[in-house]
């Protein structure tokens, strides 16, 4: 009997530990699942910066909760990955630890992301992980010592000095006139005082000036005539070659949105409100439903957003003004110069993320889309479709490959 009870409990503790072992196992194999190849985290911050910055930080509670170690802080991977996919239906089956989120930020639901896969999930937390253990980024101590000026990498001269210079330059020019004109003055008075100048040397010391036969000379009436027939051609030349140019425009909306809070303050990523800009000819503007992502919550007693509800109540559009606007016979496709060229926003449409009040930044005009494909290098690099374009290209030239030299500058590239 007492074999048997000891038989017993040598089978109870083994398996306890089998239970024991299991549970752990189960419990930390999903963190295991995490990433830590740099290719699967570089694949996870690009989708966190395109789906999850807008409301996220990894350090900082933005519009949601901060996601420093929520692989360890959330149930599970499962469960990340459930409300992801349709945070909705988690918080709707009475998940605590959902439902207590929900209410901690105001009964905000987050988006639902089913078009992200398991794996990009995982990815997305292998970033998180990583910027978890660096650690919040630290703000720069700036140097008040007397140190090299471009030891902070701004190896232009200040502008104070360049102005600074340039006022003792004119007090200079200045001082040497003045120096000039009594130098010559006190030979006057010494050439006067001699008695040995005849009246022609006289006359040569003392001229006489008569504005009336200045004005009436031939060599005064043709020198002020050229000016104003060239200064009247340039203005005419200038405001013609203005015709349709609109730089600084900057028109006011009937909504006041500011860039330089969304896109710079919260660095919300552009692709998240214009989303044609990746796959069409047009960037879109932005439908009120985008807004509603974030101002369901947010701001909602500004009387600016009370514009956005009154418009999705009353079903009309938000009639926003047109600020870059090209003419019908020009064409321009957004995704082939963003996905394919690889240009960023500011590029054509100036420093966006300072911008309270929207401003038509460049040109846009032909000169000036043309200059910019023939400065423009071909990104060639792991692009097959390249190889025989640079090595003809090669033969021929040691420069490299421009978008000139592509057919940028074909009428029928832009004008069909």
């Amino acid at each position: 009997m007492t074999q048997k009870r000891l038989l017993t409990r040598v089978f109870l503790s083994f398996t306890l530990f089998g239970c024991f072992y299991i549970s752990n196992t189960l419990a930390l194999a999903p963190a295991d699942e995490i990433p830590t190849d740099a290719a699967r985290i570089s694949e996870g911050q690009a989708i966190f910066d395109s789906n999850c910055k807008t409301c996220h930080r990894v350090h900082d509670k933005l519009v949601g909760p901060a996601l420093k170690e929520v692989y360890n802080v959330a149930p599970s991977i499962d469960w990340i990955v459930n409300f992801v996919h349709n945070s909705s239906k988690v918080i709707a089956s009475g998940d605590p630890y959902a439902v207590a989120l929900y209410d901690e930020y105001n009964k905000t639901q987050m988006t639902h992301f089913p078009s992200i896969s398991r794996d990009q999930i995982l990815s997305i937390l292998g970033y998180i992980k990583q910027e978890t253990e660096k650690g919040p980024a630290v703000a720069a101590v700036v140097s008040t010592g007397g140190g090299d000026a471009n030891a902070s990498g701004d190896a232009g001269v200040p502008a104070i000095y360049i102005d600074a210079i340039l006022i003792g330059l004119i007090i200079v020019l200045v001082l040497i006139l003045v120096v000039l004109v009594l130098i010559t003055t006190i030979l006057r008075k010494y050439l006067n005082q001699r008695d040995d100048l005849d009246d022609a040397d006289r006359e040569i010391v003392n001229p006489t000036f008569s504005f009336d036969l200045l004005v009436k000379s031939k060599p005064f009436i043709f020198i002020v005539t050229f000016l104003f027939v060239a200064i009247a051609f340039k203005v005419v030349i200038n405001n013609l070659y203005a015709v349709g140019v609109q730089k600084n425009y900057a028109p006011k909306q009937p909504i006041a949105f500011s860039h330089k809070i969304h896109a710079g303050t919260y660095e919300i990523d552009c692709n998240y409100c214009h989303t044609g800009v990746n796959k069409s000819k047009n960037a879109n503007i932005p439908s009120p439903n985008i807004c509603m992502n974030c101002h369901g919550s947010i701001k909602t007693e500004s009387p600016e957003i009370q514009k956005i509800y009154a418009a999705i109540e009353n079903d009309k559009p938000i009639e926003w003004i047109r600020v870059h606007n090209l003419p019908d016979l020009a064409y321009f496709n957004h995704s082939q110069h963003v996905v394919v060229g690889g240009i960023e926003c500011q590029t054509c449409h100036g420093p966006i993320e300072e911008m309270d009040v929207v401003k038509q930044a460049s040109l846009l005009t032909m000169g000036w889309c043309i200059d910019c494909h023939r400065q423009t290098d071909v990104n060639t690099k792991d692009n097959g479709y390249y190889d025989n374009l640079v090595e003809l290209h090669k033969e021929e030239s040691k420069s490299a490959l421009k978008v000139e030299d592509i057919g940028g500058l074909e009428c029928s590239k832009c004008h069909y």
